[in-house]
């Protein structure tokens, strides 16, 4: 783990924990010793984080000057709030970590009493175990392929049970209650394809990228699907 990244995991506890949080608590959450917990603590407090406590105490985030004072409406509040207890109907775990941290990041910047109420919001999201297919192939190799526009040579088995082995371009997924789906551009078809992610058996680097041209693609891929709806409106019902 970078230092930078071990930093950020420790803010983050910080933040979300219950204070005073201890040095035995925070050392499990980042990862690290307990020696080198106190040291990571050190390096905070010399950048400017206001954090109170000490060894056999505990640890308080008093003011975090990284993040600027922010202001929420109530409504607001309950409406993140409400997301990210929705990300578990996702079924992705990292993603439901991912909008828990941020949530955190946020509620920590709030003024006292709109930071109470994001703690104690009304509005609940109780979610139910997705009933689609569980991919095969590691979720965070799809997503970081979308981001970095990198190629990927993929074996892929669709619903009719065929097998095919493909070079695709990734360009975004797509979630719903009973699938999760992969925009791509099909370098074997040069077209646009949706694959079931619980079809694709096997997905790999090829090594190649296609940067900048996801932004494009998915310009080209929703211009085509209005036209297409467009043109179906347009279709007179037969008499």
């Amino acid at each position: 783990m970078s230092r930078t990244d071990r930093l950020m995991r420790l803010m983050d506890a910080l933040r979300r924990l219950p204070a005073p949080v201890t040095a035995a608590r925070l050392a499990e959450e980042s990862g690290v010793s307990r020696r080198q917990l106190y040291r990571d603590i050190a390096t905070l407090r010399a950048g400017g984080a206001l954090i109170d406590g000490e060894a056999g105490v505990g640890y308080r985030l008093t003011e975090d000057p990284a993040l600027p004072p922010q202001s929420f409406s109530r409504l607001e509040i309950e409406a993140l709030r409400l997301s990210v207890e929705a990300l578990a109907g996702i079924g992705d775990p990292a993603l439901v970590a991912a909008g828990q941290g941020a949530l955190a990041r946020i509620v920590a910047t709030l003024p006292q009493g709109q930071a109470r109420h994001a703690q104690h919001a009304i509005l609940r999201a109780f979610t139910t175990p997705p009933r689609r297919a569980l991919p095969q192939v590691d979720l965070a190799l799809l997503r970081a392929a979308c981001w970095d526009e990198a190629a990927l040579r993929i074996a892929y088995t669709d619903r009719q049970g065929r097998l095919t082995h493909r070079v695709i371009w990734p360009l975004a997924l797509s979630y719903t209650d009973r699938s999760l789906m992969l925009l791509a551009h099909c370098r074997m078809r040069m077209d646009f394809r949706i694959f079931h992610a619980a079809g694709i058996t096997e997905a790999a680097r090829t090594g190649d990228g296609f940067r900048p041209r996801r932004v494009a693609l998915v310009r080209d891929y929703a211009a085509a699907r209005a036209a297409e709806h467009r043109q179906a409106a347009c279709v007179e019902p037969a008499s």
